[in-house]
Parts: structure tokens; sequence; C-alpha cells
């Protein structure tokens, strides 16, 4: 059983603010710093650090070659990476003293994708493999649909959230969100609310709804698990929710039950806020079980 992750890859540009920039303002930076970023990415290399087996698919420009080193020195298999003749996808991220983050994303090669690519994407993959995928690539729906005829399980972390996700959710057998994703779904914001919503709307599926530092929520028909969220204090929440989405999927592959899975995940989201960066903060599987000893 594999999983692979059909994602963007970004160039990360990093900027300590001491508040997020507002309109017509300009503002000068306490800190700069340029690292391997996109949710994808980002899933990939925590779902291997979690002990997972996992593949990436993405497309990256000339200039982007590093975070396909990155990927491969985190033992992440890249032979569906493609390399485009355009630029890497990039974001722009704010960071305030508290750790919260704003992010301006460019799609570059990340949007790159055509139909004719989707077999070469998908290749060797069916029965019994799983597919991670967000909302920061092209051809997305098209993507699932392939997924579900090779009889794949379909897991959806639904950001940035666009309405164009309502065509793949049918689709989805796990889907993974945090409460703004949650609000924007179903129009209302009350965590138990939220989940009454989807579940009622998509009864086969299997939600995790991620809540910062109030902890995390999984629905599924009927069945209510809860997980509080491990007390840290933040320095950077840039890769908290993909940290969170790798650790819990790795759990759930190796065989662990869902409130196991949620409580590895909430203590690997808690150690990496507490580090300075996207794929620099997410930790090392050791390093999470040692935490959980009490």
């Amino acid at each position: 059983m594999k999983i692979l992750v059909c994602g963007s890859a970004n160039i990360d540009d990093t900027y300590q603010v001491p508040h997020f920039v507002r309109e017509g303002e300009t503002l000068s930076s306490e800190g700069y710093t340029r690292n391997a970023g996109g949710k994808g990415l980002n899933q990939a290399i925590a779902l291997s650090r979690a002990g997972a087996d996992v593949c990436f698919a993405g497309g990256i420009g000339k200039d982007g070659l590093f975070l396909m080193e990155e990927l491969n020195q985190n033992r992440v298999d890249t032979s569906r990476l493609l390399i485009r003749d355009e630029a890497t996808g990039h974001a722009i991220i704010q960071v305030t003293p508290d750790g919260e983050n704003a992010i301006l994303l460019f799609g570059g090669a990340n949007r790159s994708f055509r139909g004719e690519d989707i077999p070469r994407l998908l290749e060797g993959m069916g029965e019994g493999d799983w597919l991670l995928l967000q909302n920061e690539i092209s051809q997305l729906e098209e993507i699932a649909q392939e997924a579900r005829r090779r009889g794949m399980q379909i897991v959806l972390n639904p950001s940035p959230m666009e309405d164009r996700l309502r065509n793949i959710l049918p689709l989805v057998d796990w889907l993974m969100l945090n409460e703004v994703e949650g609000a924007d779904l179903t129009g209302t914001h009350e965590p138990d609310d939220i989940l009454d919503a989807l579940v009622e709307q998509y009864p086969g599926m299997q939600i995790v709804l991620t809540l910062g530092e109030k902890g995390s929520m999984y629905a599924r028909a009927a069945v209510r698990q809860t997980q509080s969220a491990f007390q840290v204090s933040a320095v950077d929440t840039t890769a908290a929710g993909d940290t969170y989405t790798g650790y819990f999927l790795s759990g759930i592959l190796r065989g662990l039950s869902v409130g196991g899975a949620m409580a590895l995940a909430s203590c690997a989201s808690g150690i990496a806020v507490t580090h300075p960066g996207a794929v620099a903060s997410i930790p090392q599987l050791q390093t999470v079980l040692e935490a959980m000893i009490p």
C-alpha cells in the first residue's frame, strides 16, 4: 500500500514582520528566509518523516530543482515530478512575533498540468493505494476521477477553498480541513455544526476537522471523536496543518486507530509550531514518539 501526494511544490519566501501588511502600507521586514514549501511538498515530507511509503507528483520549473533534492533527501519518490519551462510556484509568507502567518500564492508550474499528464502522475497506482490532494494544482477534478476509477482511497485537504472543490467532494473518502474551510463549505462556524452539515451531505465520508489550539475532531456518520491540542508556545504556524495531515494519514496507513492517529498528529503539529519555517519545522517520528511518553 502506497500513498501518492499529487500537489504543489513551492519556493517559500518568508518575511518576519511586526504585523501583517495593511492596505497602502510599506513595512520593513525584520528577517527573511527562502525555503522549500507548498502544501503538497510539505505533506509528502510529513508523511515520509512519519514513516509512510510516499510518492510525490507535481510540477516545478528549473528555478525549483532544489525542491526535488529536498524531497529526495526526505526519502520521497520523485519519479512523477514534472520539470516545466516556466517559473516554479512560490509563496510570500508573512510571520508575526506570535507565530501567526499570512500567505500570498503564485501557482506557476503547479497550475501547468494537462489531461495528458494524468496517466503519468498516477502510473502504477491502483486498488488499495491512497491519493492525497490539496487545491493548489490544475486538473484536480480529472485526477480525482481517474483515481476513483482505479479504486484508490482519496483524501482531500480543501486548501485554498474554492467552489470548484464541491465537484470533487462526492469522490472523496477522507476530508481533512480546518475551521475556516469548514465554515466556507457549510455556512456555519461551530465545529459540531460543521461536522453535522458535512456528514448529512456526505454520509460515507470520514472527516477530520482541525481547530488550532482547540484541538481536532473526527466524524463519520454518528461517530464523533475529539483530541485536545498539545500546549506549546507557537513560533510559526506555517506548516502545522500539513504536519497534522501527514502524521494522521501515516498513522492510519500503519494501522493505528483514528484516536491514536489523532494523538500522534496533534503531538507532531504541536512540535512543528515551536520551530520556524515549513519543512524545517516538521519533526521526525522518533521525536514525536518521545514527546508522547508521559
